[in-house]
Parts: structure tokens; C-alpha cells; sequence
């Protein structure tokens, strides 16, 4: 028999049938899990076997964990200045991740973190513009469940090298949404600093 388990908001479906092989015989076996929001999501199962003949406990195979990945269900949306406003007011989870990367140049910089969050920069690009040494902007994106997913982006350009430093607060009605976005963002700094 096998068994399939999953992470919260992850629900198995139909549980597998049991299945009996003779020696050397093999089976396929499905089983349909339903994705039910953007909350970190594992996959996890096994199988669990007795030998014809054999007394004693029975014999389990873990199967290795299935991650979903949370980018898989967002997508770049618009809203409008006071919805955003509004939002980041009653959103209560809110993840604050330091600017650590080796891009310099303050654009290209908003423009990996919306590539890599799947996010939409709300912030018109005539405000993004110019040479001040400083960059704010607002994103925003929504998962196909529905959920709303705000960033807010402030950067400024050190003079003494020319490194950029800042954070990106991501504010989000589920503590899930907003760790699992933060630590996207963590990992793309991380690979943008290994190139």
C-alpha cells in the first residue's frame, strides 16, 4: 500500500488503492493532490509493504518530498494607488528583507526583483527616473486564488561604492505569501551574487 500525505493548504485526493505484486511484477499508482492557496506547500509519502510469509512489522519506503513552488500561482497585477494604500494598512504579515546584491544600478535592480517575484511595479516610470541616488516603488501582485501580495522596494546608492542598500518590505494577508516571496527574493540575491 502506499501512502501520500501534504503540507497544509495542500489536500490529498483519493487516496491509492492497495495493490498486490508477485515477485518481480511492478504497478503504477497516481494519486491527485489539489492546490488550494500560495501557502508553502510539501508533498510527502510513502510505501509501506509486507512480505508473503515473513511475520513482523511491516517495511516502508520513503518516497523523497515534493516542494510546490509559490511562483507557480502569481501572478503581476494592478491595482490602484488607495487600494494599495488600504491593503498595506490591514495586511498584518509583513517580511523585511535587506538589499544584499552586487547589481549596482538602481533599475536594473527593480526590475530582477519583479522578474524574479512575478510582481508589478506600480510606481509610474517617469517617478523612477533621474539621478538622485534613491529609488522607491510599490508592487504588486495577486495568486490565482485570489490572494493580494504587496512589496515595497527603497533603495538608495552609497556614494563611498556605489553599492546598493535598502529593503524590500512585503506586506501580505498570509504569513505563507509573504515568507515564501521574502525568501524568493533572498535566493535570487544569493545566485545574483555568485555570477
Amino acid at each position: 500500500s502506499s501512502g501520500i500525505n501534504a503540507e497544509w493548504p495542500l489536500r490529498p485526493g483519493d487516496k491509492p488503492s492497495a495493490v498486490t505484486l508477485a515477485g518481480n511484477d511492478f504497478c503504477n499508482t497516481k494519486a491527485q493532490v489539489k492546490v488550494a492557496s500560495t501557502e508553502t506547500g510539501i508533498i510527502f509519502g510513502n510505501i509501506t509493504y509486507d512480505i508473503s510469509g515473513v511475520s513482523g512489522d511491516r517495511s516502508c519506503v520513503v518516497l523523497n518530498d515534493i516542494h510546490i513552488d509559490i511562483m507557480d500561482y502569481i501572478e503581476p497585477a494592478t491595482c490602484s494607488d488607495t487600494e494599495f494604500r488600504k491593503m498595506w494598512a490591514e495586511f498584518e504579515w509583513e517580511n523585511k528583507v535587506s538589499v544584499q546584491t552586487n547589481i549596482t544600478d538602481m533599475n536594473a535592480y527593480l526590475s530582477h526583483i519583479l522578474t524574479c517575484t512575478n510582481m508589478k511595479c506600480l510606481t509610474p516610470r517617469e517617478a523612477l527616473t533621474g539621478d538622485c541616488g534613491f529609488l522607491a516603488a510599490n508592487l504588486y501582485a495577486k495568486s490565482v486564488f485570489g490572494e493580494d501580495a504587496l512589496a515595497n522596494l527603497s533603495i538608495e546608492q552609497l556614494s563611498e561604492n556605489g553599492m546598493l542598500s535598502g529593503h524590500i518590505r512585503i506586506r501580505a494577508k498570509s504569513q505563507g505569501m509573504a515568507l515564501s516571496l521574502g525568501d524568493k527574493i533572498t535566493l535570487s540575491q544569493k545566485k545574483e551574487k555568485a555570477v
